[in-house]
């Protein structure tokens, strides 16, 4: 007689699959929401212009007869309006915002968005959260905005 029964001791073919079918459809699940992540963050078509020191004035306003408008994001996520002969600090995405429709209505810009051109010169040291605002604040007015970089010069010895 047998102190354990012989069907406890007999082994069992199958193999339970239940918690390898539900890790793999975790994995799914999370590889899919990385992938539609991905494409909202970096599908959103932003072209970043390349400026030549010495064919700026020729190539973009020239051309095309585009107005340009420079603004700026600096380490402290601050924004400035560039002008010509002087910056402009703006507080809020939303004085940007009131900024370029204050520039339409005085006929300073073209009324038509597409015929302006909005250069943003970001800053190496800047935070991605106040460049994400002002790019979705200026596309939210109807402009196209391109972030800028400028092209460093090497050093010499």
């Amino acid at each position: 007689m047998n102190i354990i029964p012989e069907e406890e001791i007999k082994s069992y073919g199958s193999l339970n699959l239940a918690p390898m079918v539900d890790f793999l459809f975790l994995v799914v699940a999370v590889f899919a929401t990385l992938a539609v992540t991905r494409a909202a963050l970096y599908d959103s078509e932003i072209k970043l212009v390349k400026i030549h020191p010495a064919s700026e004035e020729s190539s973009a306003v020239g051309q095309n007869d585009n107005y340009i408008v420079n603004l700026s994001v600096n380490e402290k996520g601050e924004y400035k309006w560039i002008t010509e002969f002087n910056e402009y600090l703006i507080p809020t995405i939303g004085g940007i915002q009131q900024e370029l429709q204050k520039q339409q209505t005085l006929g300073l810009i073209p009324k038509d968005p597409s015929q302006t051109k909005v250069l943003l010169h970001i800053d190496k040291s800047a935070q991605w959260e106040p460049i994400a605002q002002v790019i979705f604040a200026v596309r939210n007015a109807g402009f196209d905005i391109h972030p800028v970089y400028d092209l460093e010069e090497p050093l010499s010895n």
